[in-house]
């Protein structure tokens, strides 16, 4: 336990640097894979309606793991939830395999929910790392994990190739070979976790709250529930995260299919995804100061615009592989954006107790409604066409746009820049 301000400042580091390397090798297990899924599914599966099932099982997976993991941390802390996560994905990533060789798309689909436990580690990361951090940091804090996956999450889609070369000759498709490399990826993260996330950030963090503000069974999802109901920025929060990142997945999940609809390789297609992937995560540290300086409401509402552009770009963009790659790199930019200020929102707009399972319930929220977007994401494509899907995730944001003007600033008193301490307290 830290005993005086400089020992406290010194976890704080410590516990950003292993989150941060988690981030960097979850981030390319992840972006490994998922780079070629859609693809897999579409051999696998042989159709392109059943392609965006792949990533719909993904984040199923995801959001099916959320809850469970915000428990086991509300009991244990944050290592106990991010080393079983990455185990399980490790498990799965290599389901996946076995059931690409064996031509089974049950088995991928299997595979494939549980290699979106490594997703869910790495979304759960960011309020790791906003456990021990100055509330008028949250912002910055979260945003310097979640770039972390740069690293990992723009390397990954340009060795998929590689990766898929290497198991020629084993009897593997090339498409799984990815997945065969993540899986890997995925038991050095955990094992890093594991050994250096000492103590634990969560723990730490309630040990330094007063005695008076400690509840009992704040970590029940009835608890969150009750948390973010009570508070309209927390249901902002919650919405934010939600309608951005459905619109986010159901639009990648169908731009591989799209782009190889008019000729792309798979190198484009990487580079593409790889853009996409960089507008995610590189600039999230941007969206970090903005949302401290300028406040959430801010950061918000500059989601909106970026992910209505990016609905423009790649919706017009037919054949025109560079249009699409400006529209994938537009809705990386917002999903960003509302990533980073919704996160740090929902931390502050609720109680301290029921935190963790607000954030779970976010993420379990998030990811359940991105699997039915990225589900129906390749109905669309198959019977409408790739425009209109963009055009359907950009209606999304009209309900996040009213809901930011009904909450807007003032509303609820929500501070602006340094003076945003006084909210994250007030939490």
């Amino acid at each position: 336990m830290p005993g005086s301000p400089g020992e406290l400042a010194a976890l704080r580091r410590r516990v950003a640097a292993v989150l941060i390397a988690s981030q960097i090798l979850g981030g390319l297990g992840i972006a490994t894979g998922i780079a070629l899924a859609a693809v897999l599914a579409k051999e696998v599966g042989g159709s392109d309606s059943l392609s965006g099932l792949a990533l719909t099982a993904t984040v199923a997976g995801t959001a099916v793991l959320s809850m469970p993991l915000a428990s086991l941390m509300n009991a244990r802390g944050r290592r106990a939830g991010l080393v079983l996560a990455y185990a399980i994905g490790a498990f799965g990533a290599a389901l996946v395999v076995v059931g690409a060789s064996v031509d089974s798309f049950p088995l991928l689909l299997a595979g494939m929910a549980g290699f979106g436990a490594a997703s869910a580690a790495n979304l759960q990361a960011r309020f790791a790392a906003a456990d021990l951090a100055e509330p008028r940091y949250r912002g910055r804090a979260i945003s310097n994990v979640v770039w972390a996956t740069t690293v990992g999450a723009v390397l990954g889609p340009n060795i998929a190739a590689p990766a898929g070369a290497s198991v020629a000759g084993l009897g593997i498709p090339e498409a799984a070979g990815p997945f065969l490399w993540a899986a890997g990826v995925f038991v050095l993260s955990a094992v890093l976790v594991a050994v250096l996330l000492r103590p634990d950030p969560l723990l730490v963090a309630r040990a330094l709250e007063p005695v008076e503000e400690r509840a009992p069974g704040g970590g029940s999802m009835r608890a969150g529930f009750t948390a973010v109901a009570a508070s309209p920025r927390a249901r902002l929060a919650l919405v934010t995260v939600t309608l951005a990142h459905t619109a986010m997945v159901a639009v990648m999940a169908m731009t591989p299919v799209h782009l190889g609809h008019h000729g792309a390789d798979i190198d484009l297609i990487g580079l593409v995804i790889s853009g996409h992937i960089a507008g995610m995560y590189a600039f999230s540290p941007v969206m970090g100061w903005l949302s401290d300086r300028l406040g959430r409401d801010f950061v918000i509402a500059l989601s909106v615009l970026l992910l209505a552009g990016a609905a423009l770009f790649a919706g017009t963009a037919g054949g025109a592989h560079g249009r699409t790659a400006t529209g994938l790199f537009l809705l990386g930019l917002g999903w960003s954006a509302a990533l980073v200020a919704g996160s740090a929102l929902l931390t502050e707009s609720v109680p301290a107790p029921a935190r963790a399972a607000a954030q779970g319930l976010s993420d379990l929220v998030m990811n359940t409604a991105a699997g039915v977007g990225g589900a129906l994401a390749g109905v669309v494509v198959a019977t409408a066409g790739y425009g209109w899907l963009n055009l359907l995730a950009a209606l999304l944001l009209l309900p996040l746009g009213a809901l930011a003007l009904w909450t807007r600033p003032g509303a609820r008193g929500e501070a602006v820049g340094p003076a945003a301490k006084a909210v994250g307290d007030s939490g």
